[in-house]
């Protein structure tokens, strides 16, 4: 790639990018997005990174500016320079429960102690960077630690695939199907999984892949009822498949909700507690986690 813009923006505009809808979704050369935060004692100052393998249009800064606050610097990139990497250096790996994400120039720093999962942020979004994620990687581990025991996974709107390798990890006896309204997403998470020893299948232990919007899915209908469901997606989205999701779940199921702000949290717990679930845990911070039981 030949350019990098970056833009100013808040925290919650660079953690947002994993989850919103994609400005270039139409671009037939798409740029690379990526979001960090550059300076610790400033929480809130993040910055956003797009790579393009062309010079920008005046339509990409602007689909660009509408994701940040300020104006977009260009940077004319050497034709040496190894973009990949660039656009890694902001997505520091993470830990979050028995979990370490990292992308794969972290590969030699994966501690010996943990679930380790390598992900290429030049792939596609929902990293594990994002807070959503890893708070959701800190609820299923949390699950597993309180002794909940799950036979039958769905992970909807997976993204890279990252949730359902977890909830194998710590259920390798599971069947785990997950899903995404975007193909791309579902190869992604199809390469993921080859890179991280994840068996694709029906059986115990397997994860099965399929294009879905929300549980409009064949599939989805063939192995449900579930007794977990993992939805990182947006709060919209959340409530309105509150009955679907709840008729997913077998009696006594968990539902693991995220992508919703903390502003957003009391609506999306009410549109599940008017059908019956229970909130077991209402998360933290601006970006918390819901887990709910029928």
């Amino acid at each position: 790639m030949s350019y990098r813009v970056t833009i100013p923006c808040t925290r919650a505009q660079g953690e947002a990018i994993a989850d919103g809808e994609d400005p270039f979704a139409d671009s037939d050369s798409p740029p690379v997005v990526v979001a960090d935060e550059p300076d610790e004692s400033r929480p809130d100052d993040w910055v956003i990174h797009a790579y393009f393998e062309a010079e920008p249009s005046d339509e990409n800064l602007a689909a660009l500016k509408r994701l940040g606050t300020g104006e977009p610097q260009i940077e004319h990139l050497e034709d040496s320079t190894d973009w990949v990497t660039k656009s890694q250096q902001g997505l520091q790996p993470i830990r979050a429960g028995c979990f370490y994400v990292h992308t794969p120039m972290h590969y030699a720093d994966r501690p010996s102690d943990t679930v380790n999962f390598e992900i290429d942020a030049g792939l596609a979004f929902g990293t594990g960077q994002h807070a959503t994620t890893a708070g959701c990687l800190a609820a299923l581990d949390k699950l597993a630690s309180d002794g909940n025991d799950f036979a039958n996974v769905a992970d909807i709107g997976t993204g890279t695939g990252l949730l359902a390798f977890a909830a194998l990890a710590l259920w390798p006896e599971a069947r785990c199907i997950a899903t995404d309204i975007d193909p791309v997403a579902v190869d992604v998470s199809r390469d993921n999984a080859a890179i991280n020893g994840v068996k694709l299948g029906h059986g115990p232990g397997e994860l099965l892949l399929a294009v879905a919007d929300g549980m409009d899915s064949a599939l989805l209908t063939a192995r449900a009822q579930f007794d977990l469901l993992i939805a990182n997606i947006l709060a919209g989205p959340l409530i309105e498949l509150a009955p679907a999701f709840t008729k997913a779940l077998v009696p006594g199921g968990t539902i693991i909700l995220a992508g919703l702000l903390d502003s957003q949290a009391d609506a999306v717990a009410r549109a599940y507690s008017t059908l019956g679930l229970k909130l077991q845990d209402r998360g933290t911070g601006e970006w918390p986690v819901l887990v709910l039981s029928s």
